[in-house]
């Protein structure tokens, strides 16, 4: 464990061998931090705060301070943080609210890149990418593998689903269904633009399963049948295949509603 002797850390907080805190750190209380996790400069870290092994936090980050909401008085609420994590410089995490999940989580391998924002109550998968200042109001939820562009900003309470990709500078006001692009039409709000073809095909997805979803995309987005008369049509015609049946779970559990072309 190497600690600069610049860094101001509370006795409670619990530092694995391996870490690296940078000057000027500051470390509340009830903080963890996992074997391997290194600590740039001037970052702060909050209190009920746990990070876990291998993230690598850039100078001037902010993880696990009080929430955004001025319905927050302090209550004990969490920011839990998993394993090889980069969070780059003057990105910000806020902890969880009594009147949400009480927690903010963050998986494992995501990149924040500089200025994005993670607010309070949201939950996080694993390896996606918010590219800079893209930011995430309370309570969202992002699934895994997915993108999402610069500037771009999602709405609380909306659910992305994974291997979605939103285009820079999107507002997102609806859930992303999985597996599709989103980008900004009229008055910047999420439209859908079709699958994230690229996207998948580096992710090792088969033409097959390709294939598929491109069925049942034109069956959802392309033709004039209502959504439930849809999701019946894909269920009879494309049977067996386990992407497509996710993208139809993920619509009929929407709460938000899905945004369309």
């Amino acid at each position: 464990m190497a600690v600069h002797p610049t860094a101001i850390i509370h006795p409670s907080a619990q530092i694995a061998e391996g870490a690296e805190i940078g000057p000027y750190v500051i470390i509340e209380e009830q903080v963890s931090i996992g074997k391997g996790t290194c600590i740039g400069p001037h970052t702060v870290i909050g209190k009920w705060t746990e990070l876990g092994e291998h993230n690598q936090i850039y100078h001037m980050a902010s993880v696990g301070v009080a929430p955004q909401d001025l319905k927050y008085k302090g209550e004990e609420c969490w920011t839990r943080i998993g394993n090889g994590n980069t969070i780059r410089e003057f990105a910000t995490v806020h902890r969880g609210t009594v009147t949400g999940i009480s927690e903010t989580v963050v998986g494992n391998n995501n990149l924040l890149m500089a200025y994005s924002h993670v607010a309070h109550d949201c939950r996080v998968g694993n390896g996606n990418v918010m590219a800079n200042a893209a930011t995430l109001a309370g309570h969202v939820t992002v699934e895994d593998n997915v993108i999402l562009g610069g500037l771009v900003a999602v709405h609380q309470f909306v659910h992305i689903g994974s291997y979605a990709m939103l285009g820079g500078g999107t507002l997102a006001g609806a859930d992303v269904p999985p597996y599709m692009i989103a980008s900004f039409g009229d008055r910047r709000e999420a439209k859908l633009r079709g699958l994230n073809l690229i996207g998948l095909k580096r992710r090792g997805f088969s033409d097959e399963v390709i294939r598929n979803l491109k069925n049942a995309y034109k069956i959802l987005f392309m033709s004039d049948l209502k959504q439930v008369d849809a999701i019946a049509k894909i269920k009879a015609e494309i049977v067996g295949c386990a992407e497509v049946d996710t993208l139809l779970s993920f619509i009929e559990k929407s709460e938000r509603g899905i945004c369309r072309g």
